[in-house]
């Protein structure tokens, strides 16, 4: 383990892990280049993550554990993919470079938190996240920004839903978040509807993909529109069990997008990944607080995308139907990459998170040759 130089620090619960999964196979890349090792605070979520990767799974529950690992690996490097509080007990090693690499590319306010400005740098995908931190936060020094894209979109998944003679539509709602301002679930408030309004739809098949803390969720409203939902699907597919209908309550909902024809979404990560990988088919957001012009401005996807709310959800069968036959905006969401992923291509943003983890690598080792300092850009 002398070797690491990279190091991936995560401190959430198994609830959380999916904010690290992500990374697994992007780090597996890394790791050939520059040895990484993760550092786990959790015993419960180092024993899940153990199971999902080659890579070597540190221990170190406490403060005292943790200053003592990192005395011994002398890694150069640390990646972190949340803004759990207990990343600033990591942030007190001075000897390395520590980057926020976040766990998705959203609109959510919680993108852009005023905890980035204690990292050395703070990876992003484009020009929406650059925005997304000038405008939103006080004071913030942008030269700490590097754009990425979404190397975690760019390996290849072995597709996860089985082929299907219909027009699948995916229906993949987030969860209420840890505030209320970071609420953006239809699932309380248009989930059902929703649901109900896609099953109408001709020669379609529903795949329900909620938010892993959706189905884990114990604010009883989510709980019971969570269920609700289920039970909705499970009568669709008792009622007609050629259609397919179903839930996907885990598993990677990357490796379902291929097969899908549209998808109805909320403000997330979700909608994101589905402009960057399926540009090329329709996605309806969905605005559960019923406030438009808020909407399209905190979420430019929602301005090439058709919009739902209280008042529109019960049409949403026949714009399903026509959008699969007659998609309006599908130059619009070629634009609209652009501006949230620099026009990188698929398989391209892999090798800028390489290159600029290399480059904080030798910045760290030269930084020390020069007998420390503050970093430049």
């Amino acid at each position: 383990m002398e070797d690491v130089r990279v190091l991936a620090h995560f401190a959430g619960d198994p609830t959380r892990a999916y904010q690290l999964v992500q990374w697994l196979e992007v780090l597996e890349v890394l790791d050939a280049a520059h040895p990484v090792g993760l550092v786990l605070r959790d015993p419960d979520s180092a024993a899940l993550v153990r199971e999902r990767t080659r890579l070597p799974v540190l221990l170190a529950e406490s403060f005292a554990e943790l200053t003592d690992l990192y005395a011994a690996l002398g890694a150069k490097v640390v990646l972190y993919v949340n803004n759990s509080p207990t990343n600033f007990e990591s942030l007190v090693d001075a000897r390395m470079l520590h980057v926020h690499v976040n766990h998705g590319e959203s609109d959510k306010q919680s993108m852009a938190s005023n905890n980035a400005k204690a990292y050395d740098r703070v990876f992003v995908a484009g020009e929406a996240a650059v925005q997304r931190y000038v405008t939103g936060l006080l004071d913030f020094d942008a030269t700490r920004l590097v754009r990425i894209g979404r190397p975690q979109l760019d390996l290849p998944r072995a597709p996860l839903l089985a082929p299907s003679p219909r027009r699948t539509v995916l229906y993949a709602p987030t969860w209420e978040g840890d505030a209320s301002y970071n609420d953006y679930t239809s699932v309380v408030t248009l989930g059902e509807e929703i649901v109900r309004q896609v099953l109408r739809v001709p020669d379609v098949r529903l795949v329900y993909k909620p938010h892993p803390k959706v189905t884990t969720s114990l604010v009883p409203e989510v709980a019971e529109a969570h269920g609700a939902i289920l039970r909705t699907v499970a009568e669709a597919a008792r009622r007609d069990p050629d259609a397919g209908h179903t839930e996907v309550l885990a598993g990677d909902i990357l490796a379902m997008m291929a097969q899908c024809d549209a998808m109805v979404t909320d403000v997330s990560s979700v909608g994101l990944d589905w402009l960057y990988l399926r540009t090329e088919r329709p996605i309806v957001m969905t605005d559960p607080h019923d406030d438009l012009a808020s909407l399209h401005e905190q979420a430019p996807l929602s301005r090439c995308a058709d919009v739902v709310d209280a008042r529109s959800v019960g049409t949403l069968a026949d714009l399903l139907a026509d959008r699969l036959d007659h998609d309006e905006h599908h130059l619009a969401r070629l634009a609209m990459r652009h501006h949230y992923f620099d026009g990188l291509q698929v398989g391209e943003s892999t090798g800028r998170f390489l290159t600029a983890v290399s480059e904080l690598v030798a910045l760290r080792d030269r930084l020390l040759d020069d007998g420390g300092g503050a970093i430049t850009a």
